[in-house]
C-alpha cells in the first residue's frame, strides 16, 4: 500500500510540470497591422489552431496597426518580461525598421520561431515581348528605367526588384520600381501594360496567371516550387532568394522558462495536423525554424535587408 502511494506520488510530480507545458492560459498574439492584412490573417490562423489543439487557451488577438508594423513593435518591447504575449511580425516590419528609422529594433526581442513565408514572382503580360528572364533583363540593362510595379516602398517586393537588379547588373539606384498601396493596384497596372513587369507574391497573380492573362518570369524559391509552373531566378543564372516570411516574437526580458515554454508550444503546435491542414488550406510555405536558429536567422536576415535598402537608396 505504502509502495502504492509513493508511486502516486511520484507520477503525480513527474507527469504535473508535464501536463502544466502542454497548455498556455491567457495567451495574447498581437498582430501589428490592421486586420484583414497578412499579419492579422497569421495571427488568427495561429489562434484558432492553438486553440483547437489545446496546446494555448484563451488566445486573443489584438490589432497595433502603423508605421510598417514598428508602432506595435515599440508597444511589444514596452511589454519587458510578459511571457503570455506575441507579436506576429515578419520580412516587411525588417525593411519598415530601417527605413522609418525606428528607435526600437528586433535586438530588442525575444525570437520565438519562423512559420511561414510566400515566395515571390516577376510577371509580365500575356502580350509581352518578354518570355523569359533573359529577355527582361537584356532589355533592363539597355533601359535602366523599364518600369517594374509591387508594394510600397521599401518592403519586400522592393528587395527583390534590387536583388534582381543587381544580379542583372543594372544599377539598383537606377531602376525604376514603382510602388503601390495594395496588391489590387499592382495588378491593375501590369494587366493594363502600365509597366513592364510586377513582381508580388504568387498568389497575387494566380488568377491572372492561370487565366493567361499572365506569364511568370522567375520565382524567388530556392528550388521549383508545387503547383507554380515556373523557373527559379537561380535556374536563371540570377542568384537570388527572397522569401516573405512570416514569424513569432516575444517582448524583452521574459524569464528562460516562459521562453522554453513559447518556442515548446509552437514546435508542437507545427507538428501537430491542425497547423499543417492550416498551411495546406491557405497555401502558406512552411519554413519553421525556431529557437536559437531563429535568432540567428533574424540578425543575418536585418542585416541582408539593410544591404539591399542601402544600394536602392533607402537606407544609409
Amino acid at each position: 500500500m505504502k509502495k502504492a502511494v509513493l508511486l502516486a506520488a511520484l507520477t503525480a510530480t513527474v507527469l504535473t510540470p508535464l501536463v502544466q507545458a502542454q497548455s498556455i492560459n491567457n495567451l495574447r498574439i498581437m498582430a501589428p497591422a490592421s486586420p484583414g492584412g497578412g499579419w492579422d490573417q497569421t495571427s488568427r490562423a495561429l489562434q484558432s489552431a492553438l486553440q483547437a489543439t489545446g496546446i494555448a487557451k484563451p488566445v486573443q488577438v489584438f490589432n497595433v496597426p502603423g508605421a510598417g508594423g514598428t508602432i506595435g513593435l515599440a508597444q511589444l518591447v514596452n511589454s519587458k518580461g510578459d511571457g503570455n504575449q506575441l507579436m506576429t511580425m515578419g520580412l516587411v516590419m525588417v525593411g519598415a525598421i530601417i527605413t522609418n528609422g525606428s528607435k526600437v529594433d528586433l535586438t530588442k526581442v525575444t525570437p520565438i520561431a519562423r512559420l511561414t513565408g510566400e515566395y515571390e514572382v516577376l510577371v509580365v503580360p500575356a502580350n509581352s515581348p518578354y518570355k523569359t528572364m533573359k529577355d527582361f533583363t537584356a532589355a533592363w540593362k539597355a533601359n535602366p528605367g523599364l518600369a517594374i510595379a509591387g508594394g510600397s516602398a521599401g518592403g519586400t517586393d522592393h528587395m527583390l526588384v534590387g536583388l534582381l537588379a543587381k544580379a542583372a547588373g543594372v544599377d539598383p539606384k537606377k531602376m525604376n520600381y514603382v510602388p503601390f498601396s495594395g496588391g489590387g493596384e499592382t495588378l491593375a497596372a501590369v494587366l493594363g501594360n502600365q509597366v513592364a513587369g510586377a513582381v508580388a507574391g504568387y498568389g497575387e497573380f494566380e488568377a491572372q496567371v492561370d487565366a493567361g492573362k499572365l506569364r511568370v518570369l522567375g520565382i524567388s524559391a530556392g528550388k521549383r516550387q508545387p503547383g507554380i509552373k515556373a523557373p527559379t531566378f537561380k535556374e536563371q543564372g540570377l542568384k537570388v532568394e527572397l522569401a516573405n516570411w512570416r514569424g513569432i516574437v516575444a517582448p524583452p526580458g521574459i524569464s528562460a522558462a516562459d521562453k522554453a515554454k513559447l518556442i515548446g508550444a509552437l514546435d508542437k503546435l507545427h507538428a501537430s495536423q491542425e497547423w499543417q491542414a492550416m498551411l495546406k488550406e491557405r497555401g502558406w510555405t512552411d519554413l519553421y525554424m525556431s529557437g536559437n536558429k531563429y535568432s540567428l536567422f533574424l540578425k543575418t536576415e536585418a542585416a541582408r535587408a539593410k544591404g539591399i535598402l542601402k544600394e536602392i537608396g533607402l537606407a544609409k
